[in-house]
């Protein structure tokens, strides 16, 4: 098994969070994930828009599987997130995590979310700390 399907094993078995909110892992190569959600009543907040915390929980999975595909444990040290377009129930939202930088300890991560026809939501960036520990 290689460190790419070790990574989509590991979050996609332990990421009780992200199965709860109903992300859905659409693709996944090192350095790179696509994962969509389709926006229900329960992901909306007081105002009936999507609740940024799903959105946030969105880009947090394709950071971490994008990041975690070299096949070293990677944990966040830092998120800034852009909101730039509410959304609501029926949409479907797609988050790519791209990697800008990798070094021996670190990465940077970009991460674009697209609602269904392709319009930005949100833009993210993520740095990670890259442990020693395999996965």
């Amino acid at each position: 098994m290689d460190s790419v399907e070790r990574a989509v094993r590991r979050i996609t078995s332990n990421d009780r969070f992200a199965r709860l909110v109903g992300t859905e892992i659409q693709e996944v190569r090192t350095g790179y994930a696509r994962v969509s959600l389709k926006i229900e009543d329960k992901h909306l907040n007081s105002v009936d828009i999507t609740h940024g915390s799903v959105v946030f929980t969105l880009v947090d999975m394709a950071f971490a599987l994008a990041s975690n595909s070299h096949g070293q444990v990677s944990l966040a040290l830092n998120m800034s997130i852009n909101f730039l377009k509410a959304t609501a129930a029926g949409d479907i939202l797609t988050a790519e995590a791209t990697e800008d930088k990798l070094t021996n300890r670190t990465g940077l991560y970009r991460i674009i979310v697209n609602d269904e026809i392709g319009e930005i939501v949100c833009v993210a960036e993520g740095l990670v700390y890259r442990k020693k520990e395999l996965i």
